[in-house]
C-alpha cells in the first residue's frame, strides 16, 4: 500500500502502561500511524490522552461504540482500518465482537477474553468476516524464539521428548493490590481478571511459547495453583504437569510470588539428539544443545540463521533486540500481511507468523482446564475446548 494503516485504540489512557507499550510498537517500523481512540472509560481522561497524543478532537471519542459508530461513517480514505484493544481482561470481549461486527480487524491483547465462551465466539466472528484478528503474545515475536520454532521444526533436535516452561516473577510477593497500585488491583480481581490471576496472566504467555516453539498442542494436564498471599482472590501461583501430542511430558511453572525476580521466562525443549534452551531476559541468545559435541550458542542478528529470525530482526549482531521490538514484530507482521491483502497479494509464511484467534481460544481453555483440574484434586483430566 502507498500509505499507513490507520489505527484507532481502546483503552491506553494517561497512567496505563501497555497502551504506551503498544503505540511505541505500532510505530515502530512506519506501517501504522494511530487517528483515533477511545481510551478510557472516563472520557474527560479519552480525551485528555487524545491531546497528549495530538489527535483532532473530532477522533477522540468518549467510548467505543461511539467510536465504531462515527468512523464506520467516515469516507474509506480516512476512516481506521483496525483497533488495538489495550483494556483488562473483562473489556476485551466486547469491543472486540464490536469491532468484528462494523468491519474493523482488530489487535488484542491477551488472554484473549474474560472466559472460554467468550473467546469462541470471537472464533466463529473472526470466520464468518473473514477479518484479521492479532494477538499479542509478545514473547512469539522474539528473533531467537522464531529461530527455536524453526529448529524443532527442521529437526535440529530429533523427536521432541520434553518440554518445560518458567515464567517467574516476585511483583506481587506483597499484597500490592492494596496499596493503590493500578495493574495488581485488576489482575487479583476476579470480575475483572476472570478465572485465573496468575495463570490467566503469565501462565498463559507461558503455555503458548511452549505450543508455539514445539508445535505440539497440549493435550492433557494436572494443575495445583496457589494463593500465598492471605486476602487475595486469585491465584498468584502455580505448577502444572503437561502431556502434549505424541506423548510429550512437559512441566509448567507460573509464579508471581518469588520475591526478587522480575521477569525470568525460561523455555526449555529436549530432543532426541539435543535440546534447545532460551532466557526472556537475555533474548538475543539461544542455545542449541548436543548429544556427541559442545552446546552452540546461537545469536540474534548472527549468520547461518532462518528466514523467520532475520525477518524480525532490526538491528546488527551485538545490539540488543528486546521486549518493545518483540512486540513490534508482531505489529509489523500483522501490517505487512494487512496491506498484502489490501493489495490482492498473498501473505508470506514470514508474514503470517504471528498469534490469531485461534491461539486466543486455546489460552482461555486453557485457563479453565487449569482451574478445573486444580479445584478437582489436582487431577489430571483432557483439555478440553
Amino acid at each position: 500500500m502507498e500509505r499507513k494503516l490507520r489505527m484507532g485504540m481502546i483503552g491506553g489512557g494517561r497512567g496505563a502502561f501497555i497502551g504506551a507499550v503498544h503505540r511505541m510498537a505500532a510505530s515502530i517500523d512506519g506501517l501504522i500511524e494511530m487517528k483515533a481512540g477511545a481510551f478510557s472509560s472516563h472520557p474527560e481522561v479519552s480525551k485528555a490522552t487524545g491531546k497528549d497524543l495530538h489527535l483532532p478532537e473530532n477522533r477522540v471519542y468518549p467510548d467505543y461504540k461511539t467510536m465504531f459508530e462515527q468512523e464506520k461513517k467516515l469516507p474509506a480514505g480516512e476512516r481506521i482500518d483496525f483497533v488495538s484493544i489495550v483494556t483488562p481482561n473483562f473489556a476485551h470481549f466486547d469491543p472486540a465482537m464490536m469491532a468484528l461486527e462494523n468491519g474493523f480487524h482488530v489487535v488484542l491483547e491477551k488472554p484473549m477474553t474474560f472466559n472460554l465462551e467468550e473467546a469462541i465466539q470471537l472464533q466463529k466472528k473472526v470466520k464468518e468476516t473473514g477479518l484479521i484478528l492479532c494477538l499479542t503474545h509478545t514473547y512469539s515475536g522474539y528473533p531467537m524464539v522464531k529461530e527455536a520454532k524453526y529448529l524443532i521444526k527442521n529437526g535440529a533436535i530429533g523427536k521432541v521428548r520434553k518440554i518445560m516452561v518458567e515464567y517467574i516473577q516476585g511483583w506481587l510477593s506483597k499484597a500490592e493490590e492494596k496499596s493503590g497500585n493500578v495493574q495488581a488491583s485488576w489482575r487479583t480481581d476476579p470480575k475483572k481478571s476472570g478465572a485465573a490471576g496468575c495463570m490467566g496472566d503469565i501462565g498463559t504467555h507461558a503455555a503458548h511459547l511452549a505450543e508455539y516453539v514445539s508445535g505440539l498442542k497440549i493435550e492433557k494436564l494436572c494443575s495445583d495453583l496457589n494463593t500465598v498471599v492471605p486476602g487475595r482472590a486469585l491465584d498468584d501461583d502455580g505448577n502444572v504437569l503437561l502431556k502434549f501430542e505424541d506423548n510429550v511430558s512437559g512441566t509448567l511453572v507460573a509464579t508471581q510470588i518469588a520475591a526478587g525476580e522480575e521477569n525470568n521466562l525460561t523455555l526449555r525443549i529436549y530432543g532426541e539428539k539435543g535440546g534447545l534452551e532460551w532466557h526472556q531476559m537475555e533474548p538475543n541468545t539461544l542455545l542449541l544443545k548436543h548429544l556427541d559435541k559442545p552446546a552452540e550458542i546461537l545469536r540474534t542478528g548472527g549468520g547461518n540463521l532462518s528466514s523467520f529470525a532475520k525477518a524480525n530482526t532490526r538491528t546488527p549482531g551485538g545490539h540488543p533486540e528486546g521486549y518493545l521490538e518483540a512486540f513490534a514484530n508482531l505489529y509489523r507482521n500483522f501490517a505487512l500481511t494487512l496491506n498484502a491483502r489490501f493489495d490482492g497479494n498473498e501473505p508470506t509464511p514470514e508474514m503470517l507468523d504471528f498469534p490469531t484467534v485461534e491461539d486466543g481460544v486455546r489460552g482461555m481453555a486453557f485457563v479453565e482446564n487449569v482451574v478445573a483440574s486444580s479445584q478437582n484434586g489436582k487431577s489430571w483430566k483432557d483439555f478440553e475446548i
